[in-house]
Order: C-alpha cells, then sequence, then structure tokens
C-alpha cells in the first residue's frame, strides 16, 4: 500500500512540477525518481544503480534511433519534402480523414515496427499533414501513437503478444486473428476520441511556418516519390527484418544474406541508410547542411533535449520496476476470482507501475499460465482470448515512466499536463474498451 501511495505521489510531483512551476521534464523525472526511491524500501545502492541502468538502457535502445529520426525529419521538413507528400496525400484523403489515416497507418506499421520506433519515423509526415489541414496536432500525433501502441500490444509478431502467446501456450496464428479484429475495432473508437480531444486542446503544430512559408518550399520540394524515400525504406527493411525473422527457412540461420537482411533491418541501421536517403532531398545539396550551424546541428540541439527527457523517464521506470512495485500489485490481484477480467487488470496494474508494455506482458503471460485450469481457460480459443485480456491490460496506463509518453509530448510539442489529459486517458479508455470486446467475444467464442 505504501508503495502505491509513493507511486501516486511522484505521478502528482512531476504533473505539479511541469505543468505549475514549469520546471523542466528532466529535472521533474529525476526528481520524482529519487523521491520514490529514497523513501521506499530500496537500499541506497539499487537507487542508484537504477538511476544508471534506466538512462543508459533507456538510451541504449532508442537512443540513435531518435537522433537519426530527428535529422530525417529536418531534411524532409527543410527540403519541403515533407508538405509536398502532406500536400498529395490531403487530395486523396481529405482534410477531415487525417486522423483516421494517421491511425491506420500506425496500426499496420507497429505490427513489425516497434511502436516508439514508429512514432519517430511518422511524425515529419503527421506533422506536415497536421499543418497542412490546419487541424491541432493533439488529436492528430494521439490518433498515430494510440494506432501504434493497439498493435504492438495485441498483434504478433511484435515482441510482447507473442512472447505472451507462447508462455500461455497459445496458438499464434489465434492470436493474430483475435488481436486484428478486437484491436481494428478499438482503432475506431481511438479515432473518433482524437478528434475529439482535437477539438478540445489546439496545438499547431509547427508554429515557426506559416502558410506563405510552405507554399514556398512545396515549390522548391523534391518529388512527393523521392520525398516518401527516407520514411518508407526503413520501414519496408525494419518489416523485412521482422517477417525473416518469423518464416526464417530451416537451416538458413548463418547465410550471408541472411545475416545482411537481419543487420540492414535493424532500426539503428534502417534509420541510418533512411538519413542518407533524406540527404538527397535539397535541391543543392551543401556541406554546411551538416554542419553544427546546419540542419543537422539543428535537428542535433532538437534531439538532444527528447534524448535527456527520455533518459529520464527510463530512470523512473527502471526505479518502479526494481522497487518491486509491480510484484506487489500483482500479489493483490492474483488471488482475485475475475475471470477474463483477471489478465486485464493484473497487466494493467504492472504496466502502471513499471510503464513497459513488453514487461507487463511478459510478466502477467508468466503469473496467469500456471492458473489457466483453474480459471477456466483450457480451449484455443480460451487462450488466444487470454492473451488478447494481457494486451489490453498492457495498454492501460502510459503515463510519465513510459518512454512513448515522452516520445509523444516532446516530439509533437505537447505539454505534460496536455498530455495526460490525452494519452494517458486516451490508453486508459482504449485499453478499457479493447477488454470489454475480450470478454463480450468470450460470451460468443
Amino acid at each position: 500500500m505504501i508503495a502505491i501511495l509513493l507511486l501516486l505521489l511522484s505521478v502528482v510531483l512531476i504533473i505539479l512540477m511541469t505543468a505549475k512551476f514549469n520546471v523542466h521534464p528532466f529535472l521533474a523525472l529525476l526528481g520524482a525518481a529519487l523521491f520514490f526511491g529514497l523513501f521506499s524500501d530500496m537500499s541506497l545502492q539499487m537507487v542508484i544503480q537504477s538511476i544508471n541502468d534506466g538512462f543508459g538502457g533507456t538510451l541504449g535502445k532508442i537512443g540513435i534511433v531518435i537522433v537519426l529520426g530527428v535529422i530525417i525529419g529536418a531534411f524532409l521538413e527543410h527540403s519541403g519534402g515533407a508538405f509536398k507528400l502532406a500536400e498529395i496525400i490531403l487530395k486523396i484523403i481529405g482534410r477531415k480523414r487525417v486522423h483516421a489515416a494517421m491511425g491506420i497507418v500506425g496500426f499496420i506499421v507497429s505490427i513489425p515496427v516497434f511502436a516508439d520506433s514508429g512514432f519517430i519515423i511518422l511524425n515529419p509526415l503527421n506533422k506536415s499533414l497536421t499543418k497542412r489541414a490546419k487541424l491541432s496536432i493533439v488529436g492528430t500525433a494521439t490518433a498515430l501513437i494510440l494506432g501504434l501502441m493497439i498493435s504492438h500490444v495485441l498483434v504478433p509478431p511484435t515482441p510482447g503478444p507473442i512472447a505472451a502467446a507462447g508462455i500461455i501456450g497459445a496458438d499464434v496464428g489465434l492470436v493474430m486473428l483475435v488481436g486484428l479484429i478486437i484491436g481494428a475495432l478499438a482503432l475506431i473508437l481511438a479515432v473518433f476520441l482524437c478528434k475529439k480531444l482535437g477539438n478540445r486542446y489546439y496545438i499547431d503544430p509547427n508554429p515557426d511556418i506559416d502558410e506563405a512559408e510552405i507554399q514556398e518550399k512545396i515549390k522548391q520540394a523534391p518529388s512527393a516519390l523521392k520525398s516518401f524515400l527516407p520514411i518508407l525504406v526503413p520501414i519496408v527493411l525494419i518489416v523485412g527484418k521482422s517477417l525473416l525473422e518469423f518464416n526464417l527457412p530451416e537451416g538458413q540461420e548463418g547465410a550471408a544474406w541472411v545475416r545482411l537482411l537481419l543487420f540492414i533491418g535493424e532500426p539503428v541501421v534502417a534509420l541510418l541508410i533512411g538519413m542518407l536517403i533524406s540527404f538527397l532531398l535539397p535541391k543543392k545539396f551543401d556541406r554546411k547542411l551538416l554542419s553544427t550551424s546546419g540542419w543537422v546541428g539543428k535537428a542535433m540541439g532538437d534531439a538532444s533535449n527528447i534524448i535527456l527527457i527520455t533518459g529520464a523517464g527510463g530512470i523512473f521506470g527502471t526505479i518502479l520496476q526494481n522497487s518491486g512495485i509491480a510484484g506487489t500489485l500483482a500479489d493483490s490481484l492474483s488471488t482475485a476470482n475475475l475471470g477474463i477480467w483477471l489478465p486485464f487488470l493484473l497487466c494493467a496494474a504492472i504496466k502502471t507501475a513499471q510503464g513497459s508494455s513488453t514487461v507487463a506482458l511478459i510478466t502477467t503471460a508468466s503469473i496467469i499460465a500456471p492458473m489457466l485450469g483453474s480459471l477456466g481457460f483450457e480451449t484455443a480459443i480460451d487462450k488466444a482470448l487470454v492473451v488478447s485480456a494481457i494486451g489490453a491490460g498492457a495498454m492501460v496506463v502510459s503515463h510519465a515512466n513510459d518512454s512513448g509518453f515522452w516520445i509523444l509530448t516532446q516530439f509533437s510539442g505537447i505539454d505534460v499536463k496536455t498530455g495526460y489529459r490525452v494519452y494517458t486517458f486516451g490508453t486508459l479508455v482504449v485499453g478499457t474498451f479493447a477488454a470489454l470486446l475480450v470478454f463480450a467475444a468470450s460470451f460468443i467464442l
């Protein structure tokens, strides 16, 4: 109970420091992490280790990806390529369907691509689309990340659902089918919700540029195909790696072509290739663009702020993980007789406590697996529904201990308070709705 109270106080502390006192999110997160660590039962040595591991571990996974993504975004924006793409896409889908388009794109992309990486890759396109459509970045960015998160937690071959399916002993194909259906229905609600939130909270996606400047950039912009390549190529490479790992021919593990495809499909390498392609976008390339005062230098400045905040979020998440709060919540819920709601609530508690959806999925599956028989989940469809219920819980809720929260707010220019109002609230609503769908399906199937 004390650990849960400390968690709530830590979250309130982050909100007050950032929203009321305008403290930089890095300091707010670091302060909240120290507050929780020092007042919980953690040893002082474990607190220091958690700070180091949390910062280094998080940035080891996503730091370079952030830098490369920001550089790609800078070249797409300054060359006019992003606005060129936006103009063409808007002609096809219309200004009223931007939320739906970003949600659907996110849902598809995140099946093989990690949600954080997918958002970073698609962010330049989303910002330019939103600017051209004269919409609030709040609604479209939240639609994009919710679309990414839905398939990230529900649809294999993303690591969390496929690991949970293996632990539960569920058929992966059946889990994929159920996840796609539940996810698609949850996405409809997500898009509707994001439209409403976008109307309520207006934030300009790019306040430093007006319509006249956009039109001038479009005149100088590269072709739509050329502009699309820095986004498309990394996605194709990462998707290709996932498909190859999922369908790797027996005996071909050590083949040169397999090792090459797996290498270029790593997010860091794929985005590095995307960055090199983005260097071809300017009408006339100048080496000064790569200098500290050029496009790359400006992008590095933008990236440094995002990296620091994301790393601090990793510290907060690791402090919570090492404190054992997830285990405390799991122990208190695992004895409750809640049927299909048990895996959802258990995973939601673990997700909320420590931040990582993948960790929450795997931990919950490991707790639930020995209890399947006593809970009455014995058929193939029962097990697939259990995995989907766990996946729905892995969305609830995203807040300051989740790197995705900071990727969304910092890349989109959304303040922390609004981030809680739209993304944290959105994960609660959409995740709970997905659980309701699983509950209804358990009566039908």
